[in-house]
């Protein structure tokens, strides 16, 4: 009879969401502040969509419109003493790290002010004071890099620990295997967070994998692995919650995969003829903002005002960063050596 490890879930499925439990831990000053960020991230986005469409943006973007639950619920659960590594679509997971609004607003319109002088743009944008490392246009190069972060804190013997974001599509590549392999076999303190939008580019879940959960891969390296609602960012919160907890008792990394759905395609060069309209209605039938909302039982008055401030706070934003110096050519190679 095949046994299981004594670290993996029985099945890849989460606990039930303890709602109450939740809103009263956190407090509702911080349950608020989570849905503002929810809302901020989309109001940046959305500035961002209307930027790149006057030609005021350089290069190409990732849009995360819809998944806005999925950064809140992780970011929240976590401290600015822990470590974020994230992707190329993580504009919302730095909005609810906590960063500079302005200044990440700089370095998307590539400005001298911005989080990495102009040089990142949307896809490479780091704040390293703040212990965000920065997101990655390789699919999937998050992935290495989170276990010498995760072997870093074990040496240093902090209670840190690295939560490492990922899409669908990264784990279908060589280095999900091979740093989940390792992370296990060290015990290391990360958390690899799976964002399942059900498209990599243009390829469906349901044809890259003979799975029915990705979450189900942690049994092979004697992980837990869980499965949760993207779109709740209480469900997320919890998830993560308890995978911190296991990695600072030393139980090593947890797999957790966030269900959910990105509104906009791949990126802006995406014509998206590999889905139908009637699916991406669906999918904002469950927009999370609103859900979320409910489920605070805010009035409208008040959901109306918090929705105001993430509109004029994107607003400054972008003031702040048009205002900025574009960077000087002389510079150009600043930062490319050590």
């Amino acid at each position: 009879m095949m046994q299981m490890n004594e670290k993996t879930a029985p099945g890849s499925d989460a606990a039930e969401v303890n709602v109450a439990g939740i809103l009263d831990e956190i407090g509702p000053e911080l349950a608020r502040e989570m849905l503002y960020r929810m809302m901020l991230t989309r109001a940046f986005e959305e500035k961002a969509l209307e930027l790149y469409s006057l030609g005021q943006v350089h290069g190409t973007m990732h849009l995360s419109i819809g998944q806005e639950a999925t950064a809140a619920g992780a970011n929240f659960a976590l401290t600015n003493n822990d470590y974020l590594i994230n992707t190329h679509r993580g504009h919302g997971h730095m909005l609810c790290w906590g960063s500079d609004v302005d200044r990440m607003m700089a370095e998307f319109l590539g400005r001298e002010a911005g989080f990495c002088r102009g040089r990142g743009g949307s896809m490479h944008i780091a704040d390293v004071e703040r212990n965000n490392l920065g997101a990655n246009g390789i699919v999937g190069g998050g992935l290495p890099i989170s276990v010498g972060v995760g072997l870093s804190i074990k040496f240093r013997r902090t209670d840190q620990v690295c939560l490492t974001i990922f899409g669908d599509g990264a784990a279908n590549e060589g280095a999900f295997h091979e740093a989940l392999n390792m992370a296990s076999i060290w015990d290391l303190p990360i958390i690899y967070l799976c964002e399942n939008n059900q498209y990599a580019m243009s390829m469906s879940v349901k044809r890259a994998f003979n799975i029915e959960r990705i979450s189900r891969r942690a049994c092979a390296y004697g992980i837990v692995g869980v499965t949760v609602d993207g779109n709740d960012p209480l469900a997320v919160y919890q998830a993560v919650s308890e995978a911190k907890a296991r990695a600072q008792a030393g139980d090593g990394p947890t797999l957790i995969e966030s269900l959910t759905y990105r509104w906009k395609g791949h990126s802006k060069s995406d014509r998206e003829a590999y889905r139908t309209r009637e699916e991406v209605k669906e999918w904002q039938g469950r927009d999370p903002i609103p859900l979320f909302a409910g489920v605070l039982g805010l009035p409208p008055a008040e959901i109306d005002a918090l929705q105001a401030r993430a509109s004029a706070r994107i607003e400054e934003a972008v003031t702040f960063a048009k205002n900025s110096p574009e960077p000087e050519l002389s510079s150009i190679m600043e930062g490319v050596y050590a």
